[in-house]
């Protein structure tokens, strides 16, 4: 089953109350940032930030960022801000590197279940720009109340010879895939990056659903190998994925793959 939409709601088939992750690679805070915008329009209330780190000046791209660890009155501060803006970023305090530092799992159960927030919107792990990345032994960081992850990869990389210009934490996506160094990055060994258990979906919750999202399909001169791809990672045995989006954040155009009722 195939189906094509604009809206990214549509397409991660999100319902009134979510807790987000989005791990991976290939424009997280991309969809980040789009995804808080269409909720935001449509009326929902969005806290978005990170379990990780993130730059703070891609933080203060958001209308308003609340940073915790220098605001006693910071959940206070969210609640308002929220009726205010309809969106507000969260983080626990910058550091001397100039990152922010993300909120801790206990923090992101405090902010999802309260009453005031319909959405909270958490990357759950870097990946230094590149389109593709395996998780480290102490990633993806996902609090236990998250119900959906989204899990993404950068297109452009496919096709290309496996190099550390393309894939973050090179030794550990080799040791997943069975890729060696100067190899073709096939549909095949993207596969294992999603279905092997120390994959991007790595420490989800058992509760939770499960997108593939493979962006940047404005990088491709056609859809065909990404629709490959996207039956790939749907088909049995290995059909935990409920549901693939192919398509462009940048186009704002998605193809819905393997939709379950």
């Amino acid at each position: 089953m195939e189906t094509f939409t604009k809206d990214l709601t549509t397409a991660l088939g999100l319902g009134a109350k979510e807790h987000v992750a989005i791990v991976g690679a290939g424009g997280k805070t991309s969809l980040m940032f789009a995804l808080a915008e269409e909720l935001r329009m449509h009326g929902g209330r969005v806290v978005t930030g990170t379990t990780t780190k993130v730059w703070y000046k891609e933080a203060t791209r958001f209308a308003c960022v609340i940073i915790s660890r220098s605001d006693s009155a910071w959940h206070e501060k969210v609640r308002e801000d929220l009726e205010k803006y309809g969106h507000v970023f969260v983080g626990q305090g910058v550091l001397e590197s100039g990152k922010l530092e993300g909120i801790g799992p206990a923090l992101a159960e405090k902010l999802y279940h309260d009453s005031v927030v319909d959405y909270l919107i958490l990357e759950a792990d870097g990946a230094a720009g590149l389109p593709l990345k395996a998780p480290a032994s102490h990633e993806p960081v996902i609090p236990p109340s998250v119900t959906l992850v989204v899990a993404m990869m950068g297109l452009e990389a496919v096709g290309k010879n496996l190099e550390p210009e393309f894939v973050f934490r090179l030794e550990r996506f080799k040791e997943v895939t069975g890729l060696v160094n100067g190899a073709k990055i096939n549909f095949r060994a993207l596969g294992k990056i999603f279905h092997s258990p120390k994959g991007l979906f790595k420490g989800t919750p058992v509760s939770a659903r499960r997108v593939a999202f493979l962006n940047k399909l404005d990088l491709l001169p056609d859809d065909q190998e990404a629709k490959d791809l996207a039956n790939l990672l749907i088909s049995p045995p290995n059909a935990f994925i409920d549901r693939v989006v192919i398509g462009s954040i940048k186009e704002k155009k998605y193809l819905i793959i393997g939709e379950k009722p």
